[in-house]
């Protein structure tokens, strides 16, 4: 799945109907593959031309949105009540890759 086809479950997730952020967006969706394509320990690139598991899929539109969401640096928003909430983003969207980082080492 290309970053674009993401856009829209990136948007629909955020619940944004504007497309005034869309190129930010899609620069925070290449940011959060690059970081899945890393994590996982496969080539940069590869889910340019191969196909992106469900799983690998949600941490990146979750890893998106909260790069969105946060991209002052601070804990604002939904993160103000909870420090922790936003360390919570991380831990899932690690589990989630993790998940899928099996296929790749073998």
């Amino acid at each position: 799945m290309t970053t674009d086809n993401l856009l829209p479950r990136v948007k629909a997730n955020l619940i944004l109907t504007h497309d005034v952020d869309d190129g930010l967006l899609l620069s925070y969706i290449a940011a959060a593959v690059s970081y899945a394509e890393s994590y996982q320990h496969i080539s940069a690139g590869y889910y340019t031309n191969n196909p992106m598991p469900p799983t690998t899929e949600q941490a990146v539109i979750m890893l998106s949105s909260h790069f969105y969401e946060n991209r002052d640096g601070s804990t604002g928003g939904f993160f103000a009540d909870s420090v922790q909430a936003g360390r919570q983003v991380w831990d899932t969207v690690n589990m989630l890759l993790r998940l899928d980082r099996h296929q790749w080492s073998v």
